[in-house]
């Protein structure tokens, strides 16, 4: 089976952008990918795509052309991206098709996520009596995670802080303010120990990245970067996820590790050689708990690897370089492929003031999305 690389990028701002619907910051993102790398739509020969809250992906023909393309609606939660991804990366790997593209977009109304239980295989008492709020099940599995581990307060704030401060240097970030430890610390409760900036919110914007074969990457560009692994796994019996209602005697592992483990099986390397992350941070406890999900520490190391700045740009592996989800929002369609355009960013050596100083050659995404479903993929030069 062929390699797959990624041969072409592109971002629309993400936050809120009055008058400009999400369809159009889709078809955006996708005519700055194939401006990255030269391309026509036309050129293209299949679509993966999805949105939550903005449209019908293959809606985004009528802006980019009537070419009579392959064009699969994606709908996967938060990882809705990634799971694009995902497909594209399949379309090409089979030796199917040679060159296409995955998309996300979303423009979320303001406020928080408005969640329909129904829709998640769930009565609709679990919403009339308060469980369907997300900001109250992120805040009883960081609780756990802290009272098992001994994660500090102090290690969510500097989490937050970080984030804060990577937004700040990036152009299409939301968040563009650093935040000082203070601000944080003393901002709002919302659901204990989690306060205001320590959660990410709805928000807009769109995402595309150009796939194509290794043979055809090669005739377009110079400097390709290759898939080298990506999957996407859904929750076991007994895993703690959102809309969990009722934990197992046993807790299982949940789909991150799985999906974590399949990739890096898939990659034939380790998290030791993951240069650079970008791992779903909901809010502050899900980056700390994700790093021992995904393999790169043990759980309650990350009080050490964070207190340290390990994470930080310049430490042993930067994380959510980008600023991540609390410093972009989150719409849902376009989060999992703006962890991968920020990865190609840091391998590519473009980050400016953000840029990784250690020359990363090997980058890792992963996504979480509800119910319980995780994505995860590596990106080499």
């Amino acid at each position: 089976m062929t390699d797959v690389a990624i041969i072409g990028i592109g971002i629309h701002q993400f936050g809120r952008t009055d008058g400009v619907s999400g369809l159009e910051q889709g078809a955006y993102a996708v005519r700055q990918a194939l401006k990255d790398c030269g391309l026509e739509w036309s050129d293209m020969e299949f679509a993966y795509g999805g949105s939550s809250a903005a449209g019908s992906a293959d809606a985004l023909v009528n802006s980019l052309g009537l070419t009579g393309l392959q064009f699969i609606n994606v709908a996967n939660g938060c990882a809705t991206g990634g799971s694009a991804l995902q497909s594209a990366y399949m379309a090409i790997k089979s030796g199917m098709f040679d060159v296409g593209v995955a998309v996300g977009f979303d423009k979320h109304p303001r406020g928080a996520f408005a969640v329909e239980p129904e829709k998640m295989g769930l009565g609709k008492w679990y919403g009339d009596i308060g469980l369907a709020l997300t900001t109250q099940f992120f805040a009883m599995k960081i609780q756990k995670y802290m009272h098992d581990f001994g994660i500090t307060e102090d290690t969510l704030v500097k989490v937050a802080e970080k984030n804060y401060a990577n937004g700040a240097m990036t152009p299409h970030a939301w968040r563009k303010t650093a935040l000082t430890y203070e601000q944080i610390a003393e901002s709002a409760m919302i659901s204990h120990p989690l306060r205001k900036y320590m959660f990410c919110s709805p928000a807009e914007g769109g995402c595309a990245v150009i796939l194509a074969s290794a043979e055809k990457a090669r005739q377009i560009t110079s400097h390709p970067l290759f898939l080298k692994a990506a999957i996407v796994r859904t929750r076991n019996f007994g895993s703690f996820e959102v809309f969990t209602q009722g934990q197992a005697l046993d807790q299982a592992p949940s789909p991150t590790v799985d999906a974590s483990q399949a990739t890096f099986e898939m990659a034939g390397i380790g998290p030791e050689d993951i240069q650079v992350a970008q791992l779903q941070d909901t809010e502050s406890g899900a980056e700390i708990m994700h790093m021992a999900e995904n393999g790169f520490c043990k759980d309650g190391d990350q009080e050490k690897w964070i207190q340290e700045g390990y994470t930080k740009i310049d430490g042993k592996l930067p994380v959510n370089t980008d600023g991540g989800c609390l410093a972009n929002g989150e719409p849902v369609g376009a989060s999992g492929l703006r962890q991968v355009y920020e990865v190609c960013v840091q391998l590519r050596g473009e980050g400016g003031s953000r840029q990784a100083p250690n020359d990363p050659k090997v980058g890792y995404t992963h996504v979480y999305g509800a119910p319980g479903l995780s994505g995860c993929t590596i990106i080499s030069r």
